[in-house]
């Protein structure tokens, strides 16, 4: 008969470390030699709340380097959660800088093949 699986600080330390890293629950079962549903019933809490956590450590990181004014770390905020964006704006002109002349009138000359 197999014991059954007691949960403990290390086994719930892994499963939340593993999550936040975006380890499948599959693996991480595997790893602890347990069923996936096994886990999901003794450390729902660790699936749930292990990438929220992950996030916030990342972003904290990200708005103290934006607090000391490191330009990527700005540049990457403000077009994420600022919604900005680069843009390229191109210009189609004619010879020399001059506009672009259009047609003012289209002729169709229709040819009779036997001629």
């Amino acid at each position: 008969m197999t014991k059954p699986h007691e949960p403990d600080e290390k086994t719930r330390k892994t499963v939340e470390s593993m999550s936040s890293y975006g380890i499948p629950q599959e693996d991480i079962a595997r790893v602890l030699d347990i069923d996936s549903k096994t886990l999901r019933l003794y450390y729902r809490y660790e699936l749930d709340t292990a990438e929220v956590k992950a996030n916030t450590m990342v972003a904290s990181r990200l708005y103290e380097k934006c607090m000391k004014g490191e330009s990527a770390s700005i540049m990457f905020w403000l077009k994420t959660r600022g919604r900005w964006k680069e843009t390229t704006v191109n210009e189609h002109t004619g010879a020399n800088g001059q506009p672009l002349m259009l047609p003012t009138e289209i002729s169709i000359e229709i040819v009779d093949p036997k001629e």
